[in-house]
């Protein structure tokens, strides 16, 4: 999972438009900014989980995370109400997707690893 969830906030970095496009308007101060902050967000809380110190704080804030853009979500569906049936799909499918990885991330926090050190 923090492999998947880093490669996705190095993906804010290199397709920042298509995360602009889903960032709710309405938000101040600006669309870039939004997605600048949940991509160094992704990439902290990727390497976090990838960590077998930090999994446990990582989890649960990519629990946090995952609820807080979810209204990306939303306003994706609403906003791609016009375009062709496939890309609507994909915008639908997101809703409870996201649900799934919010309880992907609850099991990662609740699971106990074997420590690494003494």
């Amino acid at each position: 999972m923090g492999v998947l969830v880093f490669l996705a906030g190095v993906q804010h970095f290199v397709n920042p438009d298509f995360f602009n496009d889903i960032v709710p308007p309405w938000l101040p101060p600006s669309e870039s900014f939004w997605t600048y902050v949940s991509g160094v967000a992704e990439l902290i809380i990727g390497a976090m989980l990838i960590s077998t110190k930090y999994r446990r704080q990582g989890a649960l804030a990519a629990i946090a995370l995952f609820i807080a853009v979810y209204p990306a979500n939303i306003y994706m569906v609403w906003d791609w109400r016009d375009r062709e049936l496939s890309e609507r799909m994909v915008s639908y499918g997101r809703l409870p997707l996201q649900f799934v990885i919010i309880w992907m991330a609850w099991k990662v926090s609740v699971t106990r690893r074997p420590s690494t050190t003494p």
